[in-house]
């Protein structure tokens, strides 16, 4: 463990967690949200990631649409979970929805920038490794999602194949620490 008071009120961030310490906050941001079976919305979003010192990061995320002057109008999606470091920058991370859905996904990190021990440049690639849902949610196979470090914002783009359409672009917005 290391000591980081800053941390989500944790006094100590888990050696585990030092590859993914970047993502720690939260982010606020917008993009947009579509697909061959939802009409394109602008989007607002609020991400958090953090840890209460044991070697997962606590991860919540919630999304709005937009009117013209960028106010929320009303809430598109929500989902909650846990992001497990492993070893040789390896993560799991399972995700659960109001919706219906609940999924489990694996993937890499890559350290693309490192500026006196600090990350100033990296990207988490996940891919589905299980999706299970509700007799009642919508169809829904497989994502993959790529989380970016990139000038200091955390750019993100998530691709589903769902009701009957290929992997195709669904969401993605641009945050920046609150």
């Amino acid at each position: 463990m290391t000591d980081d008071p800053g941390v989500s009120g944790a006094t100590a961030l888990p050696t585990e967690l030092l590859p993914f310490g970047w993502l720690i906050g939260t982010w606020v941001g917008v993009g947009v949200l579509g697909h061959p079976t939802v009409e394109s919305v602008n989007i607002g979003q609020e991400v958090t990631f953090a840890s209460d010192g044991r070697p997962f990061l606590s991860y919540w995320s919630r999304i709005w649409s937009l009117d013209e002057a960028g106010n929320r109008v009303a809430p598109l999606v929500t989902e909650s979970g846990f992001w497990r470091p492993q070893p040789g920058n390896k993560v799991e991370v399972i995700l659960a929805h109001p919706s219906g859905h609940a999924e489990v996904w694996l993937g890499d990190l890559t350290v693309t920038g490192l500026e006196n021990a600090v990350i100033t440049g990296a990207r988490v690639e996940l891919t589905t490794d299980v999706v299970v849902r509700t007799s009642t949610a919508t169809a829904y196979d497989a994502g993959q999602r790529l989380y970016g470090l990139v000038d200091g914002a955390l750019l993100w783009a998530y691709d589903i194949a769902a009701q009957g359409h290929p992997m195709t672009s669904y969401c993605s917005a641009r945050l920046t620490r609150a």
